[in-house]
């Protein structure tokens, strides 16, 4: 029999339509079934969907498919994080409004992803620059507000000149903007922050019960929350008093025990001392503005050479009578942890070593590995590890941590100034979290600055605070504050003329509450508590590593600070966490050196070598490395262009195909033209078959032996599929799949075997289904089904066919394995003895003698003694 081949084209926009008209796939909050939540990282709608957008919403589609199938009420819903700075870099660029921009650019990828066959609900869309959801992101605010989470203060920020905001620490990569790349700077600016640090030791310690994230993922949050336990030691000066009137310094160390190592203090620019000494002296007040121009973020200070200045101050060794050390100011201190001063052991610590040899200050080693006796020398590398004090009068022979604990207390004993020269402190790396921002495309601030009042709440009847739409993009800086009329309004409190707070907030508020508002997202409130608890923390969430510390941290702090405002009576957003590698692609240029995109170049095997040409001139093009897909090297592939050539199906089947979910997929058009011979092969294997085969619902077991194996493969397959599914193994899936085609390629072919057939291929049509659901539905239609397959429960395996009749023992020879043997799983003891002294192997190892005894363990080892 001929079979047209599989036309997907249009049966993809068949059935995309079928599954609309029915509204399969939107989820009701009163269903009682049990609640599944499967998310993938929302988009930004940039403008076009990429093959990572294909690949991670695959992975979640696959997993929403397949929990609905076994009976889930799943909620797999779809929006669009909005807000940002590339819609008001596109408005400058092209005289077009961002709400134009965004709202045109969501309309085209909608599109896209809904000619993937995603199993969405798209009745629960919304994007964040919608009024009706950063309306209640400002209700928010306001109960953050009332619950002191949210507060305004003066302090060092980053500043990025190119986007002219601010940025916060997170935000800054290698001390440049995180969207821009420029420098950053400091500034001192009044911002509104998020109290993130209420939370330090609870984000912290809950890391430790999210076993469904990775590793990795929970490592990364630990150390950027960042908790160190210390003692603060002040050191009294010498000669009196300092600059701005204090006796003495405080500092924050987690390595008390080197103090004997010492050989410097340092202060922050910012420090009150550096500050009061700089008055006096231009140099000095110089060196710290310079300071100023660094960011405030960890990567700017590590990465920047030391730098310091003697302020000419001394300060009392706490333990050595008559040692003073130097007092410097130092560009890598920064105010904001622990006290903004540090002593420096340069032995000891990297970041004091390269400043002690800029400077030539002493190096002393004081901690020497466990077990040493010679002498010990510090080169260009700081001596971090273990071990045991010398060098250090009391300390000496003791362990760091003893050291550690001796100094605490020694130093907790002391008095100075009328108070203990020590005390024990924890502190955490992590900071509140600053959300202002400089721009107009985001969530207005919902306060009113009076001047009477001060800073005034806009109460929540009179929310929201909208964005204005007659605003100007004609220079740098925040439309916002040049508005004529927008910030001018009257105050709430007592009518006086007042001014809007013209900062807007960072767009990492917007995403660190919109999986909650899915769960009902038309509530008159940020969101119906009983909807939200019942729904959350999501089962599976899927997105990129990149957003391991900034979305995901703040997304825990959200739902603690929401907790806490009740709003919610959850404190974890995601109980299981995905993190999906990226689709990468081969580089090709030209030989001027111009990068050129897939589309416009050929390859070509030949002496089983690849080389390339251009696809219009034949000229020779450079394969280059392969890289994550980037406009910037052009090689990137238009999802539309695939699914317009190849089908849907065969882009989703290539993606979850080709490599483990959390690794790199190399997009190749061999690949992809394999996964389409695949899709073409299923089609033709049902649509050849299924004329023959028996009604359905005929019993596959009457197919006789024949039959039998064919039912094994399918039931071994779908319980396999399902395990592989159930831990995001889709990869493995497929590869089983295959598998099983070609197991059903061949049953096709023997007679008396059409109910096991049918049986094997309707399993391996719901099977597909999650993966290849378009396909699927065509398949299940040509099988003589009328309901869709989207609509049908998963298959159940049998237990008794995926059991293996065989089980392979091995067989010990006075104790050293010696070979093994196949034997029937119930087989009896004495046959399998007989079995195994009559194997060659056996009979020579035991050198022609009787074996004494055998003792046969069932189904697992047999041991022969002679």
């Amino acid at each position: 029999m001929t079979t047209e081949r599989y036309n997907a084209r249009e049966a993809e926009r068949r059935w995309q339509a079928a599954w609309a008209d029915q509204a399969v796939f939107n989820t009701k909050n009163g269903d009682p079934r049990p609640h599944y939540y499967v998310l993938e990282m929302f988009p930004y709608p940039s403008g076009r969907i990429h093959m990572g957008h294909v690949r991670n919403y695959t992975m979640g589609d696959v997993v929403a498919r397949y929990k609905r199938a076994r009976g889930f009420n799943v909620l797999h819903p779809m929006g669009w994080d909005a807000f940002g700075m590339p819609a008001e870099n596109a408005a400058m660029q092209n005289k077009v409004h961002p709400k134009a921009w965004t709202y045109e650019n969501i309309a085209t990828m909608r599109g896209q992803l809904q000619s993937m066959g995603l199993s969405l609900d798209w009745s629960r869309e919304f994007a964040t620059c919608d009024v009706a959801y950063y309306q209640r992101q400002q209700a928010l605010f306001l109960d953050f507000l009332d619950a002191n989470l949210a507060y305004r203060r003066t302090s060092k920020v980053n500043w990025d000149p190119v986007d002219m905001t601010v940025l916060a620490n997170e935000q800054v990569i290698d001390g440049r903007g995180w969207r821009s790349g420029a420098l950053v700077e400091q500034r001192e600016l009044t911002q509104w922050f998020l109290r993130i640090t209420d939370f330090s030791e609870d984000l912290l310690t809950a890391l430790d019960r999210l076993d469904r994230w990775p590793e990795k993922v929970r490592l990364m949050q630990k150390n950027w929350i960042g908790r160190s336990e210390g003692l603060r030691v002040r050191f009294a000066f010498e000669g009196g008093a300092a600059p701005d009137g204090s006796r003495s310094v405080e500092v924050f160390t987690t390595r008390p025990d080197t103090l004997f190592g010492a050989s410097f203090l340092g202060l922050s620019a910012d420090h009150p001392v550096a500050k009061a000494a700089a008055e006096n002296d231009p140099a000095l007040a110089e060196f710290l503005a310079e300071c100023r121009k660094m960011g405030t973020s960890t990567a700017a200070i590590e990465t920047a050479e030391k730098k310091g200045w003697d302020t000419g101050l001394k300060v009392a060794h706490p333990f050595i009578p008559g040692r003073t050390l130097p007092v410097y100011v130092a560009n890598f201190i920064l105010m904001e942890y622990g006290t903004g001063a540090i002593f420096g052991c340069p032995a000891h610590d990297q970041r004091d070593l390269d400043f002690a040899r800029k400077y030539g200050l002493p190096v002393l080693p004081v901690v020497r590995a466990e077990g040493e006796t010679g002498e010990v020398t510090v080169g260009t590398e700081a001596l971090v590890g273990d071990g045991r004090l010398f060098n250090s009068g009391f300390l000496d022979g003791l362990t760091v941590a003893e050291a550690k604990e001796a100094v605490a207390a020694r130093l907790e004993a002391t008095e100075l100034d009328g108070a203990p020269q020590g005390a024990r402190q924890v502190n955490y790396r992590l900071r509140d979290w600053g959300i202002s921002r400089q721009r107009y495309w985001g969530c207005p601030i919902p306060v009113i600055h009076c001047e009477a009042c001060g800073v005034v709440p806009v109460p929540k009847a009179d929310l929201p605070v909208k964005l204005p739409d007659d605003v100007e993009f004609d220079s740098p800086g925040n439309p916002l504050d040049r508005h004529p009329t927008w910030k001018h309004v009257a105050c709430p409190c007592c009518s006086a003329p007042a001014r809007r707070e013209t900062d807007t907030m960072d767009t990492f508020v917007d995403s660190s509450w919109y999986f909650v508002r899915f769960t009902a997202p038309d509530a008159d409130t940020p969101t119906d508590p009983a909807a939200a608890d019942a729904w959350l923390p999501v089962d599976q969430y899927i997105g990129g590593i990149e957003h391991a510390i900034l979305h995901l941290l703040y997304s825990r702090f959200f739902v603690r600070a929401m907790h806490r405002t009740g709003h919610i009576g959850i404190d974890e957003p995601f109980a299981g966490l995905f993190t999906q590698g990226m689709v990468v692609h081969e580089t090709y240029k030209d030989a001027e050196g111009m990068w050129i995109s897939p589309s416009e170049v050929i390859i070509l095997e030949e002496d089983g070598g690849r080389r390339a040409v251009h696809a219009t001139t034949g000229v020779p093009i450079e394969i280059g490395s392969i890289e994550k897909m980037s406009k910037s090297k052009k090689n990137v592939v238009d999802p539309s262009d695939i699914i317009t050539s190849w089908g849907a199906d065969t882009a989703r089947w290539f993606v979850l195909s080709d490599s483990p979910p959390e690794r790199d997929v190399i997009w190749t058009e061999d690949g992809v033209q394999g996964a389409h011979r695949f899709v073409q092969r299923v089609w033709r294997l049902v649509t050849e078959n299924a004329a023959d085969l028996p009604p359905a619902g005929t019993d596959p077991a009457a197919s006789g032996a024949a039959g039998a194996e064919i039912r094994k493969a399918a039931h071994r397959t779908l319980a396999a599929v399902e395990t592989d599914i159930e831990s995001l193994a889709f990869n493995r899936a497929v590869a089983r799949l295959y598998e099983l085609v070609n197991v059903l390629a061949k049953a096709a072919q023997t007679d008396g075997t059409g109910a096991a057939l049918r049986e094997g291929l309707e399993i391996l049509v719901r099977l597909i289904a999650p993966m290849m659901p378009h396909l699927a539905e065509e398949c299940w239609n040509a099988l003589g089904h009328d309901r869709l397959v989207a609509l049908e429960p998963w298959p159940v395996f049998d237990p008794a066919l995926i059991v293996e009749n065989t089980v392979v023992l091995p067989i010990q020879v006075n104790g050293k394995r010696r070979g093994e043997i196949a034997v029937d799983r119930d087989a009896p003891a004495a046959e399998i003895e007989k079995a195994v002294l009559a194997l060659e192997d056996v009979t020579r190892y035991l050198e022609g003698r009787p074996a004494k005894k055998v003792i046969v363990v069932p189904q697992r080892i047999v041991n022969v003694v002679g």
